[in-house]
């Protein structure tokens, strides 16, 4: 899930053979119908003009298409070049498809159509009013399919910027409140507070190094808490108490960076340092059908000192913006009281198919 594979995933394109097909349907589809214009208008079988058109204008396709393919690779600066592949399609694919017809009629090529100039002429109108039709169908449909693909890399290249502003807001959100926390600690006790200095600098050189990726392991963000809660257990001693459970095969699982960081920051701040006994935090991973789960859960004051679930407070409110940022209506964040005291803070994201 890095930047590219966390947020949406575009389409995949289909392939060319599988378009090459598709366009070849539709020439034919349109072939048809000027042979039937032909037969109601002319005096030759249907059978004749059907085998004629679609020999011409199989070819005519064939040639514009290939020639399109192989001379333009970038539409956007090369797409002047259909005005000289398309005549020279038509001219190609014209005297192609006349002279494969013939032949597959056992007739000399040509021959029959130097004594029928008429003939030879209205079919020659009408390949370059195909090959009018066929080069402004390409123009109009690359042109179309990039306006589309500026749009969707305009939208993903404002979806990580608000993403990168959210987590440059985020980790100085974390660092200050530890700061502050120490800055309380050295009053009252110098030495647990240079062993709370040399965890935070251990702690913010890893967090610093996952906060330039939008998304790492599972694993990482639970390692990151683990360091967090042992930093805060340094200032809080008995008080705090907490577990980390993470299921093997979640360990490499994707994730946002800094996740989980500001759930666990509001399970402290607000649930278990207004009680003077502390309390306990346990975070949980677990896979529900095509979710990933992830839970933390205190023993604290419950959701009368937590900030409301809407995201007014600022922890809860970056998670919901990220999470909507990343994932839209697919992920979701949801607090709810424990029935034996404290507050369930749980997240869930959809796991890739």
């Amino acid at each position: 899930m890095g930047a590219p594979g966390i947020l949406r995933r575009m389409p995949p394109r289909r392939p060319l053979s599988l378009s090459f097909a598709l366009r070849g349907v539709q020439a034919a589809a349109a072939n048809t119908l000027i042979a039937l214009g032909l037969t109601a208008f002319g005096d030759e079988p249907f059978g004749r003009n059907l085998l004629y058109s679609q020999g011409i204008g199989l070819s005519i396709w064939a040639a514009i298409d290939g020639g399109q393919m192989l001379l333009i690779r970038d539409w956007s600066t090369q797409w002047r070049r259909m005005v000289a592949i398309a005549p020279a399609g038509v001219a190609v694919g014209y005297a192609v498809g006349i002279a494969a017809t013939d032949r597959a009629l056992g007739r000399v090529p040509f021959v029959e159509w130097a004594g029928q100039p008429r003939r030879a002429l209205g079919f020659l109108v009408l390949s370059l009013g195909a090959g009018v039709v066929v080069t402004y169908w390409f123009a109009s449909r690359e042109h179309m399919a990039q306006a589309r693909e500026r749009q969707a890399q305009l939208q993903r290249e404002a979806t990580e910027a608000r993403l990168k502003l959210l987590e440059t807001q985020l980790a100085p959100h974390m660092l200050f409140n530890t700061l502050a926390n120490l800055r309380a600690l050295i009053a009252v006790d110098a030495p647990r507070a240079q062993q709370m200095l040399d965890h935070l600098i251990a702690y913010l050189r890893a967090t610093l190094g996952a906060s330039r990726s939008v998304t790492h392991p599972l694993a990482a963000e639970f390692q990151r808490l683990h360091d967090y809660l042992a930093l805060m257990a340094i200032r809080m001693g008995p008080r705090l108490a907490y577990e980390l459970h993470l299921p093997p095969q979640l360990a490499q699982q994707p994730v946002p960076t800094l996740l989980l960081q500001p759930l666990v920051e509001n399970s402290l701040q607000h649930g278990l340092e207004p009680q003077v006994r502390g309390g306990r935090i346990v975070v949980d991973a677990r896979r529900e059908g095509g979710m990933l789960v992830l839970e933390v859960a205190d023993t604290g004051a419950g959701l009368a000192g937590t900030p409301p679930a809407d995201g007014h407070g600022f922890g809860l409110g970056q998670v919901r913006d990220r999470l909507a940022t990343l994932f839209g209506p697919a992920a979701t964040l949801e607090l709810a009281p424990i029935a034996s005291g404290g507050t369930r803070t749980t997240i869930r994201l959809p796991l890739p198919a």
